[in-house]
């Protein structure tokens, strides 16, 4: 920690700089997406304005050069988690698209009358609504995994759950309206011990946490670049090699076949078997170039100043009277979402961004957690390691004073 200097990275930030209504934006909405490095931006407006070409089917220099590139990137997010082959990199949309892969192609080509998969109940809900629906299709069951009221997952319950009839498990490795840091360790292996593969959603673990998917033993893994302070429109699908190549393709097109015929059509090899048409070549790009970023920061830096963070603003959003924290797990990460009895979260957070202050309002995407706690919303603050003390202190104050005219 002693190199990283928060002042310094907020100055390769321009959005920070920015004012919202009159007033210094203070930016806690990282949860939802995070704010852009200046090296990513201009890798984005390098590529469109220097090598701006479509990959893989021509032999000319603009080609070649935006091929290698991409394929460059591949090789940062390979190296990022720690993936064994290059190949196990799959370019999606984000962690959505990610999922829907593979419940509709893992799901589609497995999943079997009465067979189980099993979700929890603070899932977002594109850990939810692709399941339902291959459970539906293929007739399956969808059990779901209980928390604790402090937003716990009740792991003897899991043991219960468990049967010979489980093929498949995905989790949330960090909840995004919670903070709640789920044991996914134990999860895995209690899963694998009975057959069943395992899909871990690291759309809010990604940029917090350094991931190791060879050490988790993972058969999947799920995160997007916007939560990574990369491009919007990009995201990996981490899935060992072995269950790539059993599973069918996601989408049919160009780039992910070898020969067409109008008799028969073979599949590309790994990864292009699954990235059919013109991908998002400058999000690929724009992403490995915001790993390579973070890697300069160290994501063991990142984690120490956030959990700094988080406690700090826990402790001081605690003296506000009246309000609730919901989500009290022991192992938390850079999210504190909480109510007032009497304030309506919408209200509050209109008024916070009138001082500048920009919060996330709402369900979350996380409907079943909010009738889990009887709520029709929560605000949200969540924080980056661009976040400083001195904002949450702004943040505080400017809560405090909604709170008091509000009332």
């Amino acid at each position: 920690m002693s190199n990283f200097d928060v002042n310094k990275i907020r100055m390769d930030f321009p959005i920070l700089a920015r004012q919202v209504n009159g007033k210094p934006l203070i930016y806690l909405d990282n949860a939802a997406t995070t704010q852009k490095p200046n090296a990513v931006i201009d890798k984005l407006n390098w590529y469109y304005k220097e090598i701006n070409s479509n990959i893989h089917r021509a032999v000319h220099y603009l080609s070649r050069t935006a091929t290698e590139q991409y394929d460059e990137s591949r090789r940062i997010v390979q190296q990022f988690i720690n993936a064994e082959h290059f190949e196990e990199i799959i370019f999606t949309r984000g962690t959505t698209e990610s999922i829907n892969m593979v419940a509709s192609t893992w799901g589609r080509a497995n999943l079997n009358e009465a067979d189980e998969v099993i979700i929890s109940e603070m899932e977002h809900h594109s850990n939810i609504v692709p399941w339902q629906m291959i459970c539906e299709e293929r007739k399956a069951v969808l059990r779901i995994l209980p928390m604790t009221d402090d937003c716990e997952l009740i792991m003897d319950e899991f043991d219960k759950l468990l049967n010979e009839k489980t093929k498949f498990v995905s989790i949330v490795h960090i909840s995004n309206s919670l903070g709640t840091v789920n044991p996914v360790e134990e999860i895995i292996e209690k899963a694998h011990k009975i057959g069943a593969k395992v899909l871990i959603d690291g759309a809010q673990s990604i940029q917090h946490r350094k991931i190791d998917v060879q050490k988790l033993d993972c058969d999947f893994f799920a995160f997007s670049g916007h939560k990574l302070y990369g491009p919007t429109g990009i995201g990996v699908l981490y899935g060992k090699k072995e269950l790539l190549e059993s599973m069918p393709p996601y989408q049919g097109g160009g780039d992910m076949i070898l020969t067409v015929t109008f008799e028969k059509t073979t599949f590309n090899y790994l990864p292009f078997k699954y990235e059919a048409g013109t991908p998002n070549i400058a999000g690929a790009i724009g992403l490995g170039e915001a790993i390579n970023y973070v890697n300069k920061i160290g994501i063991e830096n990142i984690a120490e100043y956030e959990s700094d963070l988080l406690e700090y603003a826990t402790q001081k959003i605690k003296t506000i009277d009246g309000l609730k924290i919901v989500g009290n797990a022991k192992n938390k990460a850079s999210v504190i979402s909480f109510v007032f009895d009497d304030i309506h979260p919408n209200d509050l957070g209109t008024m916070l961004d009138l001082k500048g202050v920009a919060i996330r309002t709402g369900h979350h995407c996380t409907e079943p957690v909010m009738r889990r706690f009887n709520l029709p919303a929560t605000s949200r603050a969540s924080f980056a390691f661009y976040n400083t003390k001195e904002e949450i202190d702004l943040f505080i104050s400017a809560l405090k004073n909604v709170v008091n005219m509000l009332r």
